[in-house]
């Protein structure tokens, strides 16, 4: 049997991903300890579809972020599971910082840029990455 060589392309991709996603993971923990400690930090004046409490929220991030960054850390350590679970933690992450953009918008759309990256470098070159 022969081994095939990994790509260099698909490794640093991988472990950019990894890095972002762990940068997701963290931003997501802070976000929900800034909602569960300081309620009044967030304030919407309009009536937004998305609109929840702000403790919900929190337990929301908090969870979700401490997910994203067990998922980082398994896309660090070489685990096959760990990227296809990192695309749909990313698609997850996008949709619930779509949910938050009332409330603090520019924080959402630097998670969702960030997470866009994510699920590029997870499948832009996927194959390369695992060796036959």
């Amino acid at each position: 049997m022969s081994v095939r060589e990994r790509s260099g392309v698909a490794i640093g991709t991988t472990a950019t991903a990894a890095i972002f996603l762990v940068l997701v993971g963290f931003f997501h923990v802070v976000q929900g300890l800034v909602d569960l400690l300081n309620k009044s930090f967030y304030a919407i004046d309009q009536d937004w579809a998305f609109r929840f409490n702000v403790t919900t929220w929190g337990w929301l991030h908090l969870i979700g972020g401490l997910i994203v960054l067990a998922t980082g850390a398994g896309l660090f350590v070489g685990n096959t599971l760990a990227r296809s679970v990192a695309v749909v933690v990313a698609m997850v992450s996008i949709v619930s910082s779509f949910m938050w953009l009332p409330y603090y918008p520019w924080w959402s759309i630097l998670i969702i840029a960030f997470d866009l990256l994510v699920i590029w470098a997870l499948t832009f070159r996927g194959r390369d990455i695992v060796a036959d």
